[in-house]
Parts: C-alpha cells; structure tokens; sequence
C-alpha cells in the first residue's frame, strides 16, 4: 500500500502521497482497451485505487485523451462488519460480492441511468458489474452518490466515512463529476481495483 509522506514546511506539516502512476497509467490503458471494444466513452473514466488510504484523494477522472489524471477527490468504501460512518478500514478496506455484507465491491462497472438519491445533492447513479466480482452490484443497490458527511479536502491520518459499500464523494466533487457523467453520450466505465 502506498503510505502518505510527511514533510515539514516552515512549521506546516504538509501530507505528500504518492500515487502509483504507473499502476495508474496502466489500469488506464486497459480500461481503454475495454471502452473501445464495449463501445464506452474513451474520453475519460473513473478510476478509483482502494490500495491508497480512504483520507487521501483515491478516485479519479483519468482523461483518455491526455493520458492523464484531470481531477481526483476522497472516496468513501464499504464498512463491512465495523460501524457505520466511522473510518474503522481506512487503511486496510475488505471487499465482497454478497448481499448484506456492507461493502465495496472490486471490478468494472458500466454507470447507468442518473436518479434521485436521498443522500448528499440527491442525484445517483447506477451501477452495472460487470464482473464475477460485483456482478451483484444492481440488486445490492450499490450505487454512485454523494454525501454531506465526505469532505473535499485530504483528511489523513483519518479516513472518509465508511457506508455500505457505495462509491462516495463529497456534494462538491459530485457536482463536477455529475455533469460529465449526464452529457456523456456514451457509457462511462468506472473501475474500482485494489
């Protein structure tokens, strides 16, 4: 796992981590490899790193186009048997396919139909797995949405509250990512891999 590094700067102390570009850059050409064929969105796609701590910004916008990053935010995961809203597996989440189990689920996912949520700005997304992985994604009604409680900021060594297993952000974040993901003309993939 990548672990934040912590430099002092004129008395600050400043949280630097590093994201596996590599790691990024290659997750970022298969999921392009797989837009192209299923006929996707090859503009961009989401892509979100469970292996980083849930306090730092681990979801991503990668531009397919730029071959790169254009924005990243906090992402909320699954609490499994731990509380509710708390950041018990912040650093270490579990992930699992099975109804009640009250956590994320690993895999592609196709994003589909936006609807009304009762979370954060009240908008949400469908979620389709596409995998063995979290191909119970629908019927979990694991989707994607914001939430009042996720901040816009880094808040390591603390992590983003933990739900059920929805992939959250903050109202801000999901007010850009929103627009994106409504004008698309194509599917949107997003990619959730640990």
């Amino acid at each position: 796992m990548n672990k934040p590094i912590l430099l002092i700067q004129d008395s600050i102390v400043v949280i630097k981590h590093k994201i596996d570009i590599p790691k990024t850059n290659q997750k970022a050409e298969e999921a392009l490899e797989f837009c192209k064929a299923q006929n996707f969105n090859t503009d961009f796609c989401l892509l979100i790193d469970m292996s980083l701590h849930s306090g730092l910004k681990r979801f991503f916008i990668y531009d397919l186009k730029k071959k790169e990053i254009s924005q990243q935010y906090l992402v909320g995961h699954g609490c499994g048997a731990s509380s509710w809203s708390k950041d018990d597996t912040k650093e270490n989440p579990s992930f699992s396919n099975e109804d009640n189990s009250h956590l994320s689920s690993l895999g592609k996912y196709k994003i589909g139909a936006r609807g009304y949520s009762n979370w954060g700005v009240h908008v949400k997304y469908l979620m389709h797995g596409l995998e063995d992985t979290n191909s119970n994604a629908l019927k979990r009604i694991i989707v994607f949405h914001s939430w009042n409680m996720m901040s816009d900021d880094e808040v390591y060594p603390k992590g983003s509250p933990e739900g059920w297993g929805c992939p959250t952000v903050s109202n801000n974040a999901f007010k850009e990512i929103d627009p994106l993901l409504k004008n698309s003309k194509k599917p949107v993939l997003m990619w959730i891999y640990n």
